[in-house]
This record gives C-alpha cells, sequence and structure tokens, in this order.
C-alpha cells in the first residue's frame, strides 16, 4: 500500500469514527446509553430521529410516575408510556421503569385520602403489581424507590412511610417495594434512585449502608441510580469514584439516571463558549469515570436536547443543560463524550491495578488494589455486566 494510499484510508477511518452515533460507542463498550423522553414529542421529527439514532435506552420523564399512570382508585393511563415503548421495540432500545414509589407526583385520590395501614399498603401494592405486570417482559430495569433521603441521612417524610403509612418503619417500607416488585416481574433489575448522593456524604452513606443491608439479607436491590444533577463545581471526583466504587464492590450496578450540566445563560437561553466547554469537560469525567467500573452499566441524561429540558423552570437563569441544543445540534459536550468512548482505556482485568483520568481541575491519581467480586473471572465489562444482569438475590 502507498502512503498516500495509507494516508487517505486513515483519514476515512477518522471520518467514520467521528460521524458513530454515540449509541454504537457505547454499545462497543457494553453499556447503555439513555435519555429520558416525553412521549407527547415522538410526533417532531428531530426529536424522534435523534432519540433513535444517539442512545440505546429511554426512560419515561413522567409518563410512568405514580399521578400520570394511576390517576384514579381503578383507572390506569398506559397509552402515552405504551407508546415509548412500542417506540423503543422498533428501534431496538431497552426501557428503564421510573418511577414506582416517591413522595411527590401523586394523585390527590391517594393524598386526600384517609386510609389505614391495610388500605395504603393494598394501594401500593396493587399499583405495583398492576405497573410492573403490565411492562413485565418490556422494561428491563426499574427505579423502584425514587429519593427517599434527605441531604442528611436521614428518612424522607412521605405518605409510605409516616403515619400510618404501609405498617413498616425505617427502610422495611422499601424492602417490602422492592420484594413487591420482585414479585412482579422477577427479571427486572431493581434500583434505588437519588440525588446528591453521588460523593462520599451523610446521604449517600445511608443509602450505602440501607444497600449494604439489604444484599445481607438478601433483598431483591440490583443496583443503584446516581442522578447527578450537577453544575460545573460538584467537588470531588474522586469522592464521586470512592462512591461508585464501595457500592460495585457490594455486587450492585450502578445506573447514572438523570445527568445534566446547567449553565448561566442569557434572556434567549444562550450560554457562554466557555462554560459550554466547562460543561463539556464535566460530560467527558462522568463517562470517563463511568468506564472504569464493570458495573457501572448505563449513563442517561434527563432529555437530550435544550429545547425541552427542565432546567430553566426550575432554576430560572439557568439552562443549556444537555448534549443537544434546540436546534438538535451536538454541543461541545457531545463531543467530549465521544471523545471519552473512543479515549477512556478498557476496563483492566480486576487483579490490575486501575489507574484514574486526569481531570481539568487537576491529575487524580489513585490506583484501587482491591478488585470487584468475582472480577478475576469476569474480566470484560460487557460479560461482567451480563452476569450481574442476571443475578437474582
Amino acid at each position: 500500500m502507498s502512503r498516500s494510499h495509507a494516508v487517505i484510508c486513515f483519514a476515512v477511518s477518522v471520518i467514520a469514527l467521528a460521524a458513530q452515533p454515540l449509541r454504537q460507542l457505547t454499545d462497543q463498550r457494553g453499556i447503555k446509553l439513555g435519555a429520558a423522553a416525553d412521549p407527547s414529542h415522538l410526533t417532531e421529527a428531530a426529536y424522534a430521529d435523534t432519540l433513535a439514532r444517539e442512545f440505546s435506552q429511554l426512560e419515561p420523564e413522567n409518563a410512568m410516575k405514580f399521578g400520570p399512570i394511576h390517576p384514579g382508585p381503578s383507572t390506569y393511563n398506559f397509552g402515552q408510556p405504551d407508546s415509548l415503548v412500542s417506540f423503543a421495540r422498533q428501534h431496538n432500545m431497552a426501557v428503564r421503569g421510573h418511577t414506582l414509589v416517591w413522595h411527590n407526583q401523586l394523585p390527590s385520590w391517594v393524598t386526600s385520602g384517609t386510609y389505614s395501614t391495610t388500605q395504603l399498603s393494598g394501594i401500593l401494592h396493587d399499583h405495583i403489581n398492576a405497573v410492573v405486570g403490565h411492562y413485565a417482559g418490556q422494561v428491563y430495569g426499574w427505579d423502584v424507590i425514587n429519593e427517599a433521603f434527605n441531604d442528611d441521612g436521614t428518612l424522607r417524610s412521605t405518605i409510605w412511610l409516616d403515619s400510618p403509612g404501609i405498617g413498616l418503619s425505617g427502610t422495611a417500607y422499601m424492602e417490602q417495594s422492592l420484594r413487591w416488585t420482585h414479585e412482579a416481574d422477577p427479571q427486572a433489575l431493581l434500583f434505588y434512585n437519588d440525588y446528591s448522593a453521588e460523593l462520599v456524604n451523610s446521604k449517600s452513606n445511608a443509602i450505602y449502608k440501607m444497600a449494604q443491608d439489604f444484599v445481607s439479607r438478601g433483598v431483591p436491590l440490583n443496583g443503584i441510580g446516581m442522578q447527578m444533577h450537577f453544575t460545573t463545581s460538584n467537588g470531588s471526583l474522586a469522592s464521586i469514584e470512592s462512591n461508585i466504587k464501595r457500592i460495585t464492590d457490594l455486587g450492585l450496578q450502578v445506573h447514572i439516571t438523570e445527568l445534566d450540566v446547567r449553565l448561566p445563560v442569557d434572556s434567549s437561553g444562550n450560554a457562554t463558549a466557555a462554560d459550554l466547554a466547562a460543561q463539556a469537560q464535566v460530560y467527558r469525567d462522568v463517562f470517563a469515570l463511568c468506564l472504569k467500573f464493570p458495573l457501572c452499566t448505563s449513563i442517561q441524561s434527563w432529555g437530550f436536547t435544550d429545547k425541552y429540558s427542565w432546567i430553566p423552570g426550575a432554576f430560572p437563569g439557568r439552562g443549556a443543560a444537555l448534549e443537544f441544543d434546540t436546534a438538535y445540534q451536538p454541543k461541545p459536550a457531545y463531543k467530549s463524550i465521544q471523545t471519552a468512548l473512543q479515549s477512556s482505556p478498557p476496563v483492566i482485568s480486576a487483579a490490575a491495578l486501575t489507574n484514574a483520568a486526569s481531570y481539568a481541575s487537576g491529575a487524580v491519581a489513585r490506583a484501587f488494589a482491591q478488585s470487584l467480586p468475582e472480577a478475576a473471572s469476569c474480566p470484560a465489562r460487557a460479560a461482567c455486566a451480563q452476569r450481574w444482569a442476571g443475578k437474582k438475590r
């Protein structure tokens, strides 16, 4: 082969690699790439095309929450979430369910009722049975419990815990919810999901303690969801790494479930080039960090286009939080995700040391001598994820 021919072939290969949708790159790394989606936008061609092209997983942003899906005591609205499940099937995407047990977005017939413990327990049990049963074999994993801890690590006040509740104190109501979900679909992966618990802190310590207890007693918990609603200053990446490590050392998966990085924006919703570059570095860091752990098996953003983001409504003066802009054009964050997926080293066999990536805030060099459970016989991410996906407790 001539030198000029080789150069041309190399250039073509580089262009082809750069043009690969993100879902192809994450498939090659053995992880799912997800986005929260709204079925009402599927009729918009650019929305549907981008979602199908770039993502291998979707999760209903609101359509599977208690209020929208179960608005009356004997009424279930499966139409909208069904449309998302159908879309996913057509485009070979996995579906993640969100969420079964939460203190928010409950219908008034639940919150305004004067129910006994037995009645409330029956309401929650019936809800889990109906929703999980409806999607059995179609939804591969569920955020069973969402945001049940306060920032100080105490249990959040919720109708399911507070008197009369479902009659179980402490984390027992969550354990019962996990057991009910497992009974409704024994094949589904079950997660606890929360925000501001990415670093090692009071909340993440409480979640870890609960997870440790559940694993030791065979409660059907398969993983922890880390939401990661970030700014460009989120504390120590080494602390996030330590937290992921201790969870996966329990044999649990970690899913990054609601990633977005909000920025200051002007009155037109535009961020500065410098802030977009800083945002891109955060996205790259998150992907590079997940790629280090065989049991970090899914990364999902909360939406994917700035056109339909919850951030401006919740954080006035902030926005531009996602990988695509309002015109569905890829932002620097998109390109930084590509870079992380293409350049991060493969996960090394557990017996070997793993070196942390170099981050924008300075090199964070840490090596781990201890490895994941069973990792000596499970060195590859895809094989490890497959093994643990089928692991039932």
